[in-house]
This record gives C-alpha cells, structure tokens and sequence, in this order.
C-alpha cells in the first residue's frame, strides 16, 4: 500500500483540463455571433458613379432662425415674427439656392413653434434645414 501512495504522488498529471478553454471557446462564438451582423452592410447595393463632392459650408449661406421658450422668433440675432422669417428666409433663398437653415430652439419651448419654422421652409422649398443642440448635454 505504501508503494503505490508514493508512486501517485510522484506521477505527473498527464491530462488536461479542456473546461476553461471550452469557456473560452464558447465566449469567442458569442462574440462573433453578435458582432457578424454588424460588419455586414446594411443593403447590398452598388451605388451610381458621378455627381460632385459635397462643398464646404460658406459662412454667408447659413441663416439662423432662433425660437425662444416663450415662442419669440429670431433670424440673424433680429427679432421677428413668424411671418416675416417666412418671408425674409424665401427672399434669401431666391438669391442663394445654397441657402442652409440652421435651426435653434429652446428645449422648453413649444413644438409647434419648431413645427412651424419647419412647415414654412418645407412649403417654400427650402429643403437645406440643420437643427442644432447642445453635445455638452448628453444624458
């Protein structure tokens, strides 16, 4: 007895234990699972050849229509009324067609001062609008 308690201590372990490389395994399969569909596009499409490259902004081009939390218009730092932004935005955009809306609205006012801002440009073919906030106020 006291030669086989000795001899099985001094035997190595030949076996390996495959449970944390099955772990391992499984955790690899996981994670291409989910991130395989990410890498594929979207639509499988080819897109046509031509157009021009998309030109920077030139600071004239930009119009800015503010709406304060108590409704107030503002175009280019002047107080108006709805009305007359219409119509000063329409007159802009008849000079320059590169005409960009950039649009700033209180987070406490009312949407349908935003929506009507909107509505008014969408009417008059004013189609370049760019809503703006604030990316240091990111919940």
């Amino acid at each position: 007895m006291r030669r086989f308690s000795q001899r099985s201590s001094l035997v190595t372990l030949s076996e390996i234990n495959i449970t944390p490389l099955l772990d391992l395994a499984f955790v690899l399969l996981i994670i291409f699972v989910i991130t395989t569909p990410l890498l594929e596009p979207a639509l499988p499409m080819r897109l046509p050849t031509g157009g021009q490259p998309e030109k920077p902004l030139n600071p004239r081009d930009i119009r800015t229509v503010e709406i304060t939390a108590l409704g107030a218009y503002t175009l280019d730092h002047r107080p108006m009324r709805i009305d007359q932004v219409e119509s000063e935005l329409i007159k802009d955009h008849r000079s320059n067609p590169n005409m960009v809306v950039s649009l700033r609205a209180d987070e406490s006012c009312r949407w349908k001062d935003v929506a009507a801002v909107l509505d008014r440009c969408q009417r008059n073919g004013i189609s370049r609008i760019s809503p703006k906030t604030d990316p240091s106020k990111r919940p």
